[in-house]
């Protein structure tokens, strides 16, 4: 079920094309600046774009559409959450990373609650991004597996070291133009796709709406309070919001890019923007899997799937002309790509400057840079080996964002704490950091809580409790941090 000799040319000449732009950002001489915030002159637009690449993994290629395969269009309740974590997100947290000099969101914490809880956040990003962008380079590795023939490992090895190449000489300036070029790769590609959906389908796009409607595919909107359905309008707009909150305010992947703009107002123009692009783009990827949905049970109704992530990468293989499924492939392996490059540079750029260079504080420049590239290759090594791991679980979509959500919720608890509040001290803090971390994990494996409440739980139970905690510790004498 491999690739034609067409398409494999257009896979071929994507991974070429993209590693050599990539590598072309590499400058003889560079400081931390510019490798990890491309010394902050990147224009609103491009990190915008670059925001909406990174968000949109091979995760949401594949597995939205098969999402709505499987249910209907609720998953678009969870984007209009998105939006409004933006909205929280520019007029709260972004003012203050722009007061000073920040390289990574847990240098925050620092200035509020002291180097202790700069330590723990850090670590918490560092290994909740491991242990979910794992997921999301194993999700990959299945559409390569399917369009080239090749085994588990080296499909992931493939995609790991042409991304480590890039990213490991051009530093963040190539990860974000990179990620424009592989924002227009893939909507290009998957709008491609949709339209050539609809001319597979017998009938066209009435029969698709007629059988859409039969099968309750269309709905996208379900005000019902029911915990245990994960896709509610109130599980979307608020586990949404809270989501979103959380990993574009709090996770390095998202503040390091926020960081690299002019200023504060590009910043807040930048990420307001990229909450519209995703919520179409949502919708897009969405109205595929119903398409598809349509297909297969008109055209091949004898046709059954293992599991749905597997929906639109079969229909691409078998069923696209010569050069579209090319196309198609390369689209899914920009969105792989995208997500890799920036996962590996928030990596490196917060163990590197949350940790090691705290221990050397007087290192030069080039120390620093030859520094941070050892440990993006680093880094690399355990994604690597963290994808491997990652070959067992439901639908990859949810499975990545169920691991973050478990950690998320700490994290924001945390950083509300220090922006609201003028009681919390760290060791409340760390409190309350615990106690919302350890309820999520509770929710996340004994309870059949669905995972868009795990990181509203989490905040609040990490805000009240650190906040609890902070008063109980200042009327017992304990010193504030």
């Amino acid at each position: 079920m491999a690739l034609r000799p067409l398409d494999l040319l257009i896979v071929a000449l994507y991974l070429a094309g993209i590693t050599a732009f990539g590598v072309r950002f590499r400058k003889p001489r560079r400081t931390l600046r510019d490798y990890f915030l491309a010394d902050r002159n990147v224009p609103w637009w491009a990190i915008a774009l670059s925001i909406v690449a990174t968000e949109t993994s091979t995760l949401t290629i594949i597995s939205i559409p098969g999402l709505a395969y499987d249910t209907n269009l609720g998953f678009l309740q969870v984007a209009l959450g998105y939006c409004v974590g933006r909205v929280v997100i520019s007029f709260v947290l972004l003012p203050l990373y722009f007061r000073g000099e920040l390289f990574t969101a847990y240098q925050l914490i620092e200035r509020r609650f002291g180097p202790s809880l700069r330590s723990l956040t850090a670590g918490m990003f560092l290994l909740t991004r491991a242990a979910a962008d794992g997921v999301r380079i194993w999700a990959v590795s299945m559409v390569v597996m399917l369009a080239i023939g090749t085994g588990e490992v080296a499909s992931v090895a493939l995609i790991t070291v042409l991304t480590l190449i890039y990213t490991l000489e051009g530093g963040l300036a190539a990860v974000i133009w990179t990620d424009v070029v592989q924002l227009f790769i893939y909507l290009g590609g998957t709008l491609a796709g949709l339209f050539l959906i609809l001319a597979a389908v017998p009938g066209g796009w009435d029969a698709i709406v007629e059988l859409g409607s039969l099968n309750s595919k269309w709905q996208a909107l379900d005000f019902s309070w029911s915990f245990a359905t994960p896709y509610t309008f109130w599980a979307g707009v608020i586990g949404g919001g809270f989501l979103t909150t959380a990993s574009h305010g709090t996770d390095q992947l998202m503040v390091q890019r926020l960081l690299a703009a002019r200023g504060l107002r590009e910043s807040r123009l930048a990420l307001l923007s990229s909450g519209v692009v995703i919520l179409l783009q949502f919708a897009l990827f969405l109205v595929i899997g119903v398409a598809l949905f349509a297909f297969y049970r008109l055209a091949e109704p004898s046709t059954h799937f293992a599991k749905s992530d597997l929906v639109f990468p079969t229909f691409i293989v078998q069923h696209m002309p010569p050069g579209v499924a090319g196309l198609l492939i390369a689209a899914i392996l920009a969105a792989a790509m995208s997500t890799l490059s920036s996962s590996l540079s928030s990596l490196a750029s917060t163990t590197v400057v949350d940790f090691l260079l705290r221990r050397r504080p007087q290192a030069d420049e080039q120390h620093r840079i030859g520094l941070s590239r050892r440990i993006t290759f680093v880094w690399a090594i355990v994604l690597f080996a963290v994808a491997l791991l990652s070959r067992r679980g439901g639908r990859v979509v949810e499975v990545g964002l169920a691991i973050a959500s478990v950690a998320y919720g700490a994290l924001l608890g945390v950083f509300l704490l220090g922006a609201l509040t003028r009681v919390a001290h760290s060791r409340g803090a760390a409190v309350g950091m615990a106690a919302g971390l350890a309820v999520n994990v509770y929710a996340w494996l004994w309870t059949v809580l669905p995972w868009t409440w795990y990181v509203p739980l989490g905040t609040i139970v990490t805000f009240v409790t650190g906040y609890a905690a902070s008063v109980v510790l200042n009327r017992n004498g304990e010193a504030r941090a």
